[in-house]
């Protein structure tokens, strides 16, 4: 039975930065699930940069189906935990029940691949503190107030926690976190 990996995002989630883990880590041989506030189709964005803009622009993305609400999830059934970006994390952060999901994965020390904005939710729990990581850049205060150090760098791997810039970055991103996972919770 293969090695099962939670994905936690909402609405409004950057989609490469939601589908691209999931395609790829299926395509490694693990079961992946997608779990949000409720368990509903989801409506993801896009995030570009261009010309004579000063930040990024957003655009409707793919819409996905969320296989169960935060409150279904059990932490202990997933070998690994993926935190995309967008806008979602901004507003996933006050959620309880994904703050205790959070919390256990960090509690127990597996592997947890977070991207973008989604270092807001690890920050939100106080699970940045004295560890190394990198986000969307715009971040660097919001990483170094959560008491993390900040690297402006494709991927940055702190023992299980392996974080990225943005989607330009995933191939660095997941190979890191590829290896962290067949390190620890091989496929199968």
């Amino acid at each position: 039975m293969p090695a099962k990996i939670l994905i936690v995002t909402g609405d409004a989630a950057e989609s490469l930065e939601v589908l691209y883990p999931y395609q790829r880590l299926r395509e490694e041989g693990y079961e992946v699930h997608i779990a949000a506030p409720s368990r509903k189709t989801l409506r993801f964005v896009v995030h570009d940069f261009e010309p004579g803009y000063d930040t990024y622009t957003e655009k409707p993305g793919y819409t996905w189906p969320a296989d169960l609400a935060f409150s279904d999830v059990d932490p202990g059934e997933y070998a690994a935990l993926v935190i995309p970006g967008g806008r979602a994390p901004e507003y996933l952060r006050n959620d309880p029940e994904l703050r205790k999901i959070l919390k256990a994965f960090f509690d127990s020390d597996k592997p947890v691949a977070q991207i973008c904005h989604g270092p807001l939710l690890t920050a939100a729990i106080d699970s940045l503190r004295g560890r190394r990581v990198t986000a969307y850049p715009a971040l660097e205060p919001d990483m170094q107030a959560a008491g993390a150090g900040f690297q402006d760098t494709e991927a940055v791997v702190d023992g299980t926690l392996v974080s990225s810039r943005a989607w330009p970055d995933h191939p660095a991103w997941m190979r890191e976190f590829l290896k962290v996972l067949r390190a620890t919770a091989p496929a199968s």
